[in-house]
């Protein structure tokens, strides 16, 4: 069977294993596409995978022997649906492939900022615990975890994995989510601006929906306490990011942190670049060499299932 993987760079770099995807059938493997590629390297293949790579109806039109796309990730808006369900081509997702190594990140971010952690590292390699006359050195104002509350919006598989992770560390747990949801007692499902309200740390665990894009911007920052700290591991336009950037500078936010951000790669003039107290990372939660095998053995079993006619995951 050929198969066309559009952008295969990013799930099958750093060591992970191809073998489980060679052995679908003749695979047309590029690292990127640019877009005005995507058709011609497509062709007549009936099965493509692409990651973030667009196949949009006119791809399909140009390529009238595709029947499956299969996306090697869990969000899937880089296909037209509508134009693939008229043509009857099956589009997959992987879903909750990720959902532990993003709570991991979510809570690593946060401890690292509680704990200052990179200001001790940097304290500490510039000389200051060595000409320090006591046997420790403070550089910073680290923070406890336990009692803090927590506010989570988006209550999915990784916002529950936060709240437990949280719970665990001895915080108060908030959420905020359209449906909440059965069998979490260390949990108090509350409205957004009450959440906004009462809230020491706000974590983002939702979809990025036209209802949900800038959720956090100037009036939700002003609803929030001094001195909260935000972390964004989900979409980075759930954030306003000049007005996060003004938080920051004006101190209303102590601290954000981030693993995503509104275009990606970053733009130079993205505010937040140089905007103080930010914990950036480069769009990395998902990708510990564990979860990308998870990843690549679900989307290998996705297309699997299509050839024996029996879809799994389809959209």
């Amino acid at each position: 069977m050929q198969v066309v993987v559009l952008d295969g760079y990013t799930l099958f770099s750093g060591g992970v294993d191809s073998a489980p995807l060679d052995a679908l059938g003749e695979i047309a493997y590029y690292d990127r596409t640019p877009q005005d590629m995507v058709a011609v390297r497509i062709g007549d293949a009936p099965i493509v995978l692409t990651n973030k790579t667009k196949i949009t109806r006119e791809v399909m039109d140009a390529c009238p022997d595709l029947r499956y796309i299969g996306v090697l990730a869990t969000g899937y808006n880089v296909v037209d649906i509508e134009a693939a369900h008229e043509r009857g081509i099956i589009v997959t997702n992987v879903p909750a492939y990720s959902t532990q190594a993003v709570a991991q990140h979510t809570m690593a971010l946060l401890l690292a900022s509680m704990s200052c952690v990179h200001e001790y590292d940097a304290a500490v390699k510039r000389g200051g615990w060595s000409s320090s006359p006591d046997f420790c050195f403070f550089a910073a104002d680290a923070q406890e975890i336990a009692g803090k509350t927590m506010g989570i919006i988006g209550f999915g598989s990784i916002g529950q994995a936060v709240a437990r992770a949280a719970a665990g560390l001895g915080m108060r747990v908030l959420a905020h989510t359209r449906t909440p949801k059965e069998g979490f007692a260390d949990v108090e499902f509350v409205p957004l601006h009450d959440l906004l309200d009462r809230s020491d740390v706000i974590s983002l665990h939702c979809p990025l929906t036209e209802k949900t894009r800038g959720i956090i911007g100037k009036d939700a920052l002003a609803a929030m306490k001094d001195g909260v700290r935000v972390i964004n591991t989900a979409r980075g336009p759930l954030v306003d990011e000049y007005a996060m950037a003004q938080a920051l500078e004006s101190g209303k936010v102590s601290c954000y942190m981030a693993d995503v951000l509104s275009t990606e790669p970053p733009a130079e003039g993205n505010p937040l670049l140089h905007a103080p107290h930010t914990i950036i990372t480069p769009h990395v939660a998902w990708a510990p060499r564990q979860t990308k095998e998870r990843l690549r053995d679900i989307a290998v079993a996705n297309v699997r299932a299509f050839l024996d006619g029996a879809p799994q995951n389809a959209v």
